[in-house]
């Protein structure tokens, strides 16, 4: 019988593409979710995408309670722990996702201790801010955020206190080559379900011309499928094990993804500004959009990501962020 994966989230948009890639490698997959509707549709997409759902089974789960984690893990051979909490209106306490974020890992890793190894979703943002960093900042694999820098909207804080707390966990079992987290950049791509991530709810809002022009941020950009690859070849790699794998590629600002979407998508895009909305008047406009005040921090720095080392390990190689950008507007427009 094919070993079986505990999938976290994996109604959400990178939870559902590591679900395809598990069942296109001949895994059987355990999903969570958080209502029997959300599995029906995740069923229904996945089928859709040409996978036998028949090889995927569902289980209700919340990252808040105990309730559900210890059967969800029985009998597991791989956790990808995925799901954490990502609104794109933030609330205004910084510490606000953090007990979800934090405490919800740590319910998956104490049920999965059968489990031979625990791949979790971090992110980039758990290695890139701090204050004095320069203008170019190259991220490494050995970089982590200072999640007290008073700048840091509450989901940079909760991912950073949740892969510090994961590390912690392990670490004090003498267990922390169980363990590889994937920190993702920027997450475009084609979504298999309805439940889209910020990262594209950002380009849906480009193509309404919610503002005016684009703010001065720029993003490492990573393919949601060649994300979901990395993920997987992260539980099998002997290479990975204790190990936090950058996955992104070229760095894109959001004007460079507008004028993308301006070229390819004319159909589309009508409403999409390209000009440049000055750091000043971003910084004003955070006072009053909550949306706006997520990438105060991104302000000044152009990140870009070390992952050489993710694709020697992994196997897997980058597309490019144009190709991306593309696909999540296509995406949309279906």
């Amino acid at each position: 019988m094919s070993q079986l994966v505990l999938v976290t989230g994996v109604s959400g948009f990178i939870g559902a593409h590591v679900a395809a890639s598990l069942l296109r490698a001949g895994y059987r997959v355990r999903g969570t979710v958080r209502s029997r509707a959300k599995a029906e549709q995740t069923a229904a997409a996945l089928s859709s995408a040409g996978l036998d759902a028949s090889a995927i089974e569902f289980v209700e789960a919340d990252l808040t309670h105990d309730a559900g984690w210890r059967e969800a893990a029985s009998g597991v051979d791989f956790v990808q722990h995925i799901a954490s909490p990502f609104p794109i209106r933030q609330p205004r306490d910084r510490e606000a996702l953090t007990p979800a974020a934090r405490e919800g890992a740590l319910r998956v890793i104490r049920a999965s201790g059968a489990a031979k190894r625990i791949v979790m979703t971090s992110s980039m943002v758990a290695m890139m801010y701090r204050a004095g960093r320069p203008a170019r900042l190259h991220v490494t694999e050995q970089d982590w955020t200072d999640p007290e820098w008073n700048v840091l909207s509450p989901y940079i804080v909760s991912k950073t206190r949740a892969e510090r707390a994961a590390w912690e966990e392990l670490k004090a079992e003498g267990a922390a080559d169980r363990l590889v987290t994937v920190n993702p950049g920027f997450v475009l791509g084609p979504a298999l379900t309805r439940d889209t991530n910020t990262s594209l709810q950002v380009i849906e809002m480009m193509l309404k011309g919610a503002y005016p022009a684009m703010p001065p941020v720029f993003f490492p950009v990573v393919d949601v499928r060649d994300l979901a690859d990395v993920h997987v070849a992260a539980m099998t790699a002997p290479e990975a094990a204790g190990r936090r794998l950058i996955a992104a590629g070229e760095t894109l600002s959001m004007q460079d993804m507008a004028r993308i979407l301006k070229q390819e998508m004319p159909a589309q895009s009508g409403k999409v500004p390209t000009g440049a909305l000055p750091a000043f008047a971003v910084r004003m406009l955070a006072n009053f959009d909550p949306a706006v005040r997520t990438i105060l921090a991104d302000l000044g720095t152009v990140p870009i990501a070390e992952a050489g080392y993710t694709s020697a390990i992994t196997g897997v190689r980058f597309r490019g962020a144009r190709e991306s950008v593309i696909a999540t507007a296509q995406s949309l427009a279906a």
